[in-house]
């Protein structure tokens, strides 16, 4: 079995470690961070810790960048020998597969957008793979990112927009969820109550959805019924405009990206 760095196990990162561990490679993975103390935690699972990501990184056959995008470039130089020809597999928003390559030409790069959930190993993540890997290795990248969820290859000109949408919808669904349990405490729920039969209502509805493969509008029509409850509180949503709120949202995030990204690359030259 390949021996796998984490460098950066922070949120996402300690999640990546955690998940491989739980999936059987414990005795195969590298987590770093700056700070030992909060590598402890890892060690009791059975990885390898470390603070130095050089060594780290010349010790795996495959690493995954767990690092902000400010500190991509810092950390790429630190490790450019030791990844020439290994896959490193970034987390990193908004920053492009060329971003890398110009940097370490030699080393297979895949870009990755997970979210939050990769913490419960319930992450949608999307990625692409610059064109150095073939179709073995590719197989691998996907198996190692289905150990947080569900992973799915797409064109890198979606990347933003699955920033926008996947990875920052627990941001958003958490508003969503929010909102519904002071729903509950205003109409006399107790608050745990309230909360746990929103995040589960929220929970089941997208399992719905993604069994039954049926468009959503599908899935609210079952539940409205002729002068019922449901059709009286969508009444009320629709009139909040709270579908283009969310599209706003989305967009307003997607554009985000793209101006992070030109002030990263700008920052760089």
């Amino acid at each position: 079995m390949e021996k796998i760095a984490v460098i950066g196990a922070g949120m996402i990162g300690g999640a990546i470690v955690k998940s491989l561990v739980k999936e059987g490679y414990q005795g195969c993975v590298i987590a770093t961070r700056r700070d030992a103390e909060k590598l402890k935690e890892f060690e009791s699972l059975g990885a390898s810790v470390s603070t130095n990501n050089k060594e780290a990184a010349r010790k795996a056959d495959i690493i995954f960048l767990c690092v902000k995008p400010n500190d991509v470039e810092k950390v790429l130089k630190e490790i450019s020998e030791e990844i020439e020809g290994k896959i490193v597999i970034s987390t990193a928003a908004t920053i492009p597969l060329k971003f890398y390559k110009d940097r370490v030409p030699k080393a297979k790069f895949v870009r990755t957008m997970p979210n939050i959930a990769a913490l419960v190993q319930q992450s949608f993540t999307a990625y692409c793979c610059d064109n150095n890997l073939n179709d073995e290795e590719k197989r691998k990248v996907k198996r190692l990112l289905d150990v947080m969820g569900v992973s799915e290859e797409v064109e890198e000109r979606y990347m933003d927009a699955i920033t926008a949408l996947s990875g920052s919808a627990p941001g958003y669904i958490s508003i969503i969820i929010e909102a519904l349990m002071y729903a509950g405490l205003k109409v006399g729920l107790p608050r745990e109550l309230a909360l746990y039969s929103s995040a589960q209502a929220v929970l089941g509805t997208g399992k719905l959805i993604l069994e039954t493969k049926e468009h959503p509008a599908k899935i609210k029509d079952m539940v409205t019924t002729p002068g019922g409850t449901t059709i009286e509180a969508i009444f009320e949503l629709e009139g909040s405009q709270i579908r283009q709120a969310l599209m706003k949202a989305v967009e307003e995030a997607t554009k985000k990206c793209e101006k992070i990204r030109e002030k990263l690359i700008e920052a760089k030259h």
